[in-house]
């Protein structure tokens, strides 16, 4: 792979929370700050990196809880950093709507932080010692920006691309948009020709060695196959927002898991568009099933644990 710029460094977290990019220099940046279960080492991980210079910008690429959940905890250990989020986003977060920034609607937590400077698609910021331009990326997030840096060709999506596989896409669940407006940023990053892919999730992947060609292949196929069967969508929604809530929670008391799948509105959803001709109860047993059976979820007499 093509090899980045010594004063970028990746932090590779896994699914809980998101990769997070530092960006060195007189300023330094960090974009996307993952979840909030991990935002102590977060801050830890940011000012082992930084030797003792203060913090100076936090940008996002879009604000589902695993890419911003650690900014308060930033915001906390440098009072006077620059916060950044995409353009549409900004009014939400400072007026902290939490059903305008969907954290309600899919049982998510995030901690409450603050935001003054909006990314605008169009223009460039500055963060580190690198101009990045702002690009909208609709898809997973309606309101998801790219952050692309073009003297180096080095690309921050977010979740508008990963190495295998896509992403859940949120807007065609809440009827916000569709499987095209995943499409269209596909293409956009195709047209970008990227030397570098830093994923929200997964290892950092490139072109040589046409990496990113077969993840851009591999990703069309899949959204073809949810515009085909948007059912399947659906299911597989489902499981990742349940998947999700586990890898965060960890164990929970049967009633709690009950409580928490009784009280997520976007599994209501979801269910009307998988398969409404079942009932509520009928319809979970069919989506945990397969979770429990592969082991991704496990459960004893007392309680619901994270799996595999």
């Amino acid at each position: 792979m093509h090899a980045l710029p010594s004063d970028l460094i990746v932090f590779e977290r896994g699914w809980l929370s998101s990769n997070n990019l530092l960006c060195l220099g007189d300023a330094p940046a960090f974009i996307d700050t993952g979840h909030t279960k991990h935002a102590a080492d977060t801050v830890r991980r940011v000012r082992d990196a930084l030797g003792g210079r203060p913090l100076a910008d936090i940008a996002h690429t879009h604000l589902h809880s695993d890419h911003c959940g650690g900014t308060g905890a930033l915001q906390a250990a440098w009072p006077a950093v620059r916060t950044w989020v995409p353009a549409p986003s900004l009014p939400h977060v400072q007026a902290w709507d939490q059903d305008a920034l969907t954290f309600g609607d899919s049982g998510q937590r995030c901690d409450r932080f603050s935001a003054g400077h909006a990314l605008v698609p169009g223009q460039a910021v500055r963060l580190g010692a690198h101009e990045w331009q702002v690009l909208a990326a609709p898809g997973h997030d309606a309101l998801a920006v790219l952050l692309f840096e073009p003297r180096h060709g080095i690309l921050m999506a977010g979740d508008a691309m990963w190495e295998h596989g896509v992403g859940v896409i949120f807007p065609h669940i809440d009827g916000s948009g569709g499987f095209e407006h995943f499409t269209d940023t596909l293409a956009l990053i195709e047209r970008l020709d990227p030397a570098v892919v830093i994923p929200g999730h997964g290892a950092p992947f490139g072109r040589e060695g046409g990496a990113i060609q077969a993840a851009m292949a591999r990703a069309r196929a899949r959204i073809e196959q949810f515009h085909a069967h948007p059912a399947a969508h659906a299911l597989y929604a489902a499981k990742v927002l349940i998947k999700y809530q586990m890898l965060d929670a960890e164990s929970m008391a049967h009633a709690d898991f009950q409580h928490w799948l009784e009280h997520a509105p976007a599994l209501r959803t979801l269910h009307r568009q998988h398969r409404p001709d079942l009932d509520w109860h009928a319809w979970l047993a069919l989506v945990l099933a397969p979770l429990f059976g592969k082991g991704v979820l496990r459960r004893d007499e007392t309680h619901v644990h994270d799996g595999a």
